[in-house]
């Protein structure tokens, strides 16, 4: 339900000029009872001038008359005519300042990742012009050697779901022209949901290529050799018997 301008001073003008039930004049202008009733002791918006929704042209003295004979009326803002559509945004997203020097960075992320997005759809999605899209495209902006691509959905430019609308809307035009994508093309183009449920390929890390058949476990069917058994003498050249005798008949005299 719509809510009239200046809800406050509006409140405070109908507890003054009218004897509607602060339960209506709460649910009118969207605020609780107890507030109303705070308006009306004096505790609750001292000081604020009240707002005459006659004169504004937000209710009518019919309504305001039907509201005071029935407690249990509901207050109707008027239909303005000039006000219709007001709700629907017109023209780019507005970007707030702090925000807009994060806004190349999306661009480039979107280009990168998104080819298959045109530039009217990257510009209604994240608030730029074609021609700005078309330089980061062409890598002849301004800046773009210190660009990094970043997801706009980071940078809070966007939501989750309006970016899954735009790609699923992708996918089904590059279903519908027939052309064969691989299965990363496939994966972009999906929604984030989607993409999370899909069973990848298990990769192997480019540290550990080439040793798919390595094993630590030995190998019982081949025995090792045997390294001969050395012993002393053979490893010292330690001359095999008759020393002890030649000693002897040196010693004789």
């Amino acid at each position: 339900m719509a809510k009239p301008l200046m809800a406050k001073a509006t409140a405070v003008w109908l507890v003054d000029n009218t004897t509607i039930s602060f339960k209506q004049i709460a649910d009118f202008v969207g605020m609780h009872e107890l507030e109303v009733q705070g308006i009306a002791d004096g505790d609750v918006a001292a000081g604020v001038k009240g707002f005459d929704p006659i004169a504004n042209n937000q209710l009518t003295q019919e309504e305001i008359d039907t509201a005071q004979n029935n407690p249990l009326h509901k207050l109707k803002l008027k239909f303005n005519p000039a006000a219709s559509g007001e709700e629907k945004r017109r023209g780019p997203r507005y970007t707030p300042l702090s925000k807009r020097q994060d806004r190349p960075n999306s661009i480039l992320w979107l280009v990168k990742f998104h080819p298959e997005l045109s530039d009217g759809q990257i510009a209604k999605l994240v608030g730029t012009t074609k021609p700005t899209i078309q330089s980061i495209r062409e890598r002849t902006h301004w800046n773009i050697s210190n660009m990094q691509p970043i997801d706009p959905v980071a940078l809070g430019l966007c939501k989750q779901s309006e970016l899954d609308a735009i790609v699923q809307k992708a996918a089904a035009k590059k279903a519908a022209e027939g052309g064969v994508m691989s299965d990363d093309e496939r994966r972009k183009l999906v929604s984030t949901e989607q993409s999370l449920e899909m069973d990848s390929a298990p990769k192997i890390p480019t540290a550990i290529e080439g040793l798919e058949t390595f094993s630590l476990s030995e190998d019982t069917n081949e025995k090792e050799e045997e390294e001969p058994i050395v012993d002393a003498d053979s490893f010292f050249n330690l001359p095999k018997g008759g020393g002890d005798e030649e000693d002897e008949d040196d010693l004789r005299p």
